[in-house]
């Protein structure tokens, strides 16, 4: 029998406001059948109620008669203004992953996987893929156990390194995500506003800010709903120009170049690559709009990072396989995309609106995450939408963008090398250990999302581990 944290009506409350309260209780269901007898029993609140009510929810496996009650949702989104439930939509958390997905890494995978080819770099592609999943899944895990031990939503990495990892990791935890999350927005505020004074002939200053004006105000103003259809329209006008680019670029494509295989050079690719599969920083988003309901957390992660595959896939293929003359060395590396502009001109406009879409959609998804993070780290009142959190991540990167515009490439190298391998690779294997094999973890556990226990957690670890490793061997190594 698994018990979960007893929840305490405060008799202070009116009638409506008790009714409210109850609004918010975990459901759950018996083979899709609604037992909600003990919630039916608590909201007939009329009476004046006495001083204190305790209300237990259960969830009962019984062998011997083969019953067995599934986890539905932790909450409900409540609509404060007009009191009604608000679940969020699975297509909406479906293109905030693959829109969050789906950024700036994707430019960049051309020109770091050229050396080891096709062939080789899709196998690191499918590689990379699952094994960000599985960290998404993991984070997932913990934040619902988290929020469910501390009663509430809008639990951020914040509170999870503290429940598994305690103060140390809490520090781990915030700087990591801090630095990640501000160098990729300055990274995607110094592309776009090349991009914009490029289309719109004005001044750089005027180009960035216009765009951390629009974006972040789709963030902060905007519900659930408009941000989802936002990213909807934007993930659909990606995967258009996407197509356009395909069918303009395919003209030229050699088949037999799709063929080359070196996998002595796969491993300097997969930081970009890793970077390009980002998602994490919204899963606690996903986790509170989805309503704790691990079924369609699963199904979102999952189906929400095979969209941005399969593109990433296609993308690289067209790409190596139209440029073949390239000439490597081992100073400086040229940029596909480049020699495809100058060989096509119909590549070039293609492009830069696939590009700006691409950074737009990514751009919503880190500021969700980072202002949810920065209002749970200054400990905010949850479900209220307050200008600080957004002013700390709109500002900044704009700031930074603005005095390196060539910052772009350096962004990304540094967020991917040193900073996603650790916080979105290590991080949650380690609070997911903790989570669940720490003797001082709450016993209040849901089924875990990720199977094959600590091998499976020992494998995040040490591929994480080596790569970071490699990569600080190399560095150093040519210094």
């Amino acid at each position: 029998m698994r018990v979960f944290s007893p929840l305490q009506i405060p008799a202070s409350l009116t009638p409506l406001k008790q009714r409210l309260f109850l609004y918010n209780l975990p459901t759950y269901h018996h083979h899709r059948q609604w037992r909600p007898e003990s919630l039916t029993k608590q909201l007939r609140l009329l009476r004046p109620p006495p001083p204190l009510r305790t209300l237990k929810c259960f969830s009962q496996r019984q062998s011997t008669q083969q019953q067995e009650y599934e986890f539905e949702r932790l909450f409900s989104n409540l609509n404060q203004a007009t009191l009604k439930r608000e679940p969020g939509s699975l297509s909406s958390a479906i293109f905030l992953v693959a829109g969050t997905t789906i950024g700036a890494g994707i430019l960049a995978i051309p020109a770091v996987t050229q050396e080891a080819g096709f062939l080789a770099s899709a196998v690191a592609c499918i590689f990379c893929w699952i094994f960000m999943v599985v960290t998404g899944l993991l984070i997932a895990e913990v934040n619902v156990n988290t929020m469910c031990e501390l009663g509430s939503g809008g639990v951020s990495l914040v509170s999870m390194a503290k429940r598994t990892l305690g103060a140390v990791g809490v520090q781990i935890a915030c700087w990591s995500y801090i630095f990640i999350h501000y160098a990729l927005l300055v990274a995607y505020v110094a592309r776009s506003s090349d991009i914009l004074t490029n289309f719109l002939n004005i001044p750089l200053w005027e180009s960035a800010t216009l765009f951390s004006l629009v974006f972040g105000g789709i963030c902060y103003f905007g519900s659930q709903r408009f941000i989802g259809a936002v990213n909807g329209v934007l993930v659909f006008g990606i995967i258009i120009s996407f197509a356009a680019l395909v069918v303009v670029a395919s003209g030229d494509l050699q088949w037999d170049a799709l063929l080359k295989a070196n996998f002595e050079a796969v491993p300097m690719s997969i930081p970009i690559i890793a970077l390009s599969f980002v998602y994490q920083n919204v899963v606690p988003v996903l986790c509170t709009n989805l309503e704790g309901n691990l079924s369609k957390v699963r199904t979102a992660i999952v189906l929400g990072t095979a969209i941005p595959l399969g593109l990433f896939l296609v993308w690289n293929g067209v790409i190596l396989g139209s440029i073949t003359n390239l000439e490597m060395s081992s100073d400086t590396m040229i940029d596909p995309l480049q020699q495809l502009r100058s060989s096509n001109g119909l590549v070039g406009p293609i492009i830069e609106v696939f590009s700006l879409l691409a950074i737009g959609t990514s751009y919503i998804g880190f500021v969700l995450g980072l202002s949810d993070f920065l209002a749970d780290l200054l400990n905010l009142p949850a479900g209220q939408n307050k200008p600080l959190p957004y002013l700390l991540t709109l500002i900044p990167p704009l700031a930074l963008a603005l005095i390196d515009p060539e910052i772009f490439f350096k962004a990304l190298d540094f967020a991917g090398t040193y900073g996603v391998l650790v916080l979105f690779g290590i991080f949650p294997a380690a609070m997911a250990w903790s989570d669940r094999y720490s003797s001082a973890s709450s016993s209040i556990k849901l089924p875990e999302l990720v199977p094959g226990g600590k091998l499976t957690l020992s494998l995040v670890v040490g591929g994480a581990g080596w790569v970071i490793l490699s990569e600080l061997i190399e560095n150093f190594g040519h210094q």
